[in-house]
């Protein structure tokens, strides 16, 4: 398999990242690149270190080794609740939205690195015209929507912040294959409005449509890394992941 390319400008760069809780050590120095508009994903079962690596990225869990860059911007010791002022959106596991908030106040809650004015406004009209049952929806509480509806709002939310690179976690759990469609289309069109991602998820046959590049993680390790179109013909990908 080919390997992580070189760091670009306007990249995320991790290098060694790893996690530990406790005596666990749950991310063993796991380096990656997700380009300029590129879209790198992660697969692999429950328990495979996906989320913790994603975590660790936002901050969201400490960072027991390894270095965070994007572009020229340091990012290995930024708070969590900082991490979004430096241009990266979170679209966490399970959605989490604020179930007694509107759909619009979920959304704004998303914006909150930016002043209220005529650009928080454009940003949410900009969302219900990526997802219009939102806007349909603007004040209905966010724990009355559907699973793919609180997933669309999770995205919109993310976008609020107007990242350079967004980290999805899991967007396809628990949707319908139908929904599941719709979830690919919107990040094939993020990433012709040029933003990256990061993805991480089971269902590898999504993964391998909304991205270029695949990194394997088993027991908090990258055991198999390259191109989607190299991880498709790789045998034990094949058997392990897609079922054939």
């Amino acid at each position: 398999m080919s390997q992580v390319p070189e760091p670009a400008a306007g990249a995320l760069t991790v290098e060694q990242l790893s996690v530990r809780y406790g005596a666990v050590r749950a991310v063993k120095s796991v380096s990656l690149t997700v380009p300029l508009a590129g879209a790198v994903s992660i697969i692999g079962a429950n328990g495979a270190g996906k989320t913790s690596t994603l975590k660790a990225l936002m901050g969201l869990v400490p960072r027991d080794e390894g270095r965070i860059r994007l572009g020229e911007q340091e990012l290995t010791r930024v708070r969590a609740r900082d991490m979004v002022r430096h241009g990266i959106g979170y679209v966490p596991e399970g959605r989490r939205v604020f179930s007694g908030l509107s759909v619009e106040k979920n959304l704004l809650l998303g914006g909150y690195v930016r002043s209220w004015g005529g650009q928080s406004r454009g940003l949410l009209e900009r969302v219900y015209g990526y997802f219009p049952m939102l806007g349909e929806m603007r004040a209905r509480p966010g724990g009355a929507l559907s699973g793919g509806q609180q997933q669309m709002l999770a995205i919109g939310r993310a976008l609020m912040s107007q990242p350079r690179l967004i980290l999805f976690d899991e967007p396809s759990m628990g949707l319908s294959p139908k929904l599941v469609d719709g979830i690919l289309e919107i990040l094939r069109r993020l990433r012709a409005e040029g933003l990256s991602l990061l993805l991480v998820e089971q269902n590898a046959g999504l993964a391998f449509e909304a991205t270029d590049r695949c990194l394997v993680m088993e027991n908090g390790e990258v055991v198999i890394s390259g191109t989607c179109d190299e991880l498709r013909d790789d045998a034990r990908v094949r058997r392990s992941y897609l079922g054939l």
